[in-house]
């Protein structure tokens, strides 16, 4: 009889780990109960499978500096469904991907985005998931320093700028006092609470971890300038294998002209944030806001530029329609604002610097900024929004 029972369990657990393996044999994890997927699929479009948020860096980023966070799948599932989640909004009228879309890379497609009340955004809607580090070696050669968050900076954490924007009375408008009960009563949150923290405690620093999960999750590191830096073994500098003439033209001028601020190697940054000539005397003064600093008067942050085909308009104003539109303004139209940044002008103490681009290297400069569209990251089904 023990001998009947002792064959039936390791039977039952040989059946009981086959049902755990895909058919390419890995290990497919059981997430929820039973009970806990019925209630999160009422609302949500979520399997009982885990959903991997872990990242892998290519080589050449790695190799530059580039560091990502360890991410926790179960925060940075819950972040995923609060970014797209209207209960964050005092009116249940938008949501974090009302203001960065998946499909423009996280971005919006208009000059100011659209608040809870229809009320506009003072600034465009800076692109998400286009940084894998937030150094700017250039301003702190020592250690570098860190690009911060919102145009004008005055954020130093993802959970910060979660938090500011969720309270701002034109984006969101919702405290956190009004959020957290709110958040309670719903029973998709029960689960996804205590799948991420061990409890179903609601707390704002809770909820602004999740979301900071979320977002540091999204890197973008498959665009047709990484697969040509891959083929070139790594190296971002030179002609790469997999460009036209023209994009292999737009890259030395790039190079040349843009990189001193926005990184040769689209890893890092060089400047965390400047002055870049857009007027002489700024309506929206930037950093200035934030320091009451004199030399911060139309200082702005300076973006990474992946995805920058999918962004437009561009400038914390949305001022530019087209890159065409962008590259003009670099080639020709600087002006001599008091706080210019030193790489924008003559000899670096001067006049600003005039360009002077041929249409030929204006469309060659275009053609090389496509090349760093991701079109793996704006289709990936972990990044989308998980409501039916």
């Amino acid at each position: 009889m023990k001998a009947v029972n002792l064959f039936t369990l390791l039977l039952s657990c040989i059946v009981l780990f086959s049902s755990c393996l895909t058919d390419g044999g890995d290990v497919a994890t059981i997430v929820y109960t039973p009970d806990q997927l019925q209630t999160l699929q009422k609302t949500l479009n979520l399997d009982d499978e885990r959903v991997d948020y872990s990242i892998k860096l290519p080589a050449h980023m790695a190799s530059q500096g580039a560091s990502t966070s360890s991410i926790d799948n179960h925060k940075a599932l819950l972040g995923r469904v609060l970014f797209y989640d209207n209960k964050l909004s005092k009116n249940d009228a938008v949501n974090c991907s009302s203001c960065h879309e998946q499909a423009l890379a996280f971005s919006d497609d208009v000059a100011f985005s659209k608040g809870f009340e229809d009320e506009h955004t003072k600034r465009n809607s800076l692109a998400l998931g286009a940084v894998v580090s937030f150094e700017a070696s250039y301003d702190n050669p020592g250690g570098g320093a860190r690009s911060l968050f919102f145009w004008d900076e005055r954020a130093e954490t993802i959970q910060e700028q979660s938090n500011l924007t969720i309270q701002d009375n034109i984006e969101m408008g919702m405290s956190f006092s009004e959020l957290v009960p709110k958040l309670e009563v719903v029973d998709y949150y029960d689960v996804l609470f205590s799948k991420a923290f061990g409890d179903d405690r609601i707390t704002e620093d809770r909820i602004t971890d999740a979301l900071e999960e979320f977002v540091n999750s999204m890197v973008s590191a498959n665009s047709k300038f990484d697969q040509g830096v891959i083929e070139n073994h790594g190296n971002s500098f030179g002609d790469l294998p997999n460009f036209t003439e023209k994009e292999n033209l737009g890259r030395e001028l790039y190079s040349l002209n843009c990189s001193s601020c926005h990184g040769d190697d689209l890893v890092r940054l060089n400047r965390a944030s400047a002055n870049n000539g857009l007027d002489l005397v700024y309506e929206d003064k930037g950093r200035y806001d934030v320091t009451q600093s004199s030399v911060d008067k139309g200082v702005f942050k300076v973006p990474v530029l992946r995805n920058i085909e999918l962004t437009a308009p561009y400038m914390h104003d949305g001022r530019f329609a087209t890159l065409e539109e962008v590259v003009d303004h670099y080639s020709d139209n600087i002006q001599a604002h008091p706080n210019l940044d030193f790489q924008l002008q003559e000899n670096f103490s001067g006049p600003p610097i005039k360009m002077n681009f041929t249409d030929n290297e204006k469309e060659a400069l275009v053609d090389f900024l496509k090349t760093l569209t991701d079109y793996e990251f704006i289709a990936e089904a972990k990044f989308s929004n998980p409501f039916k």
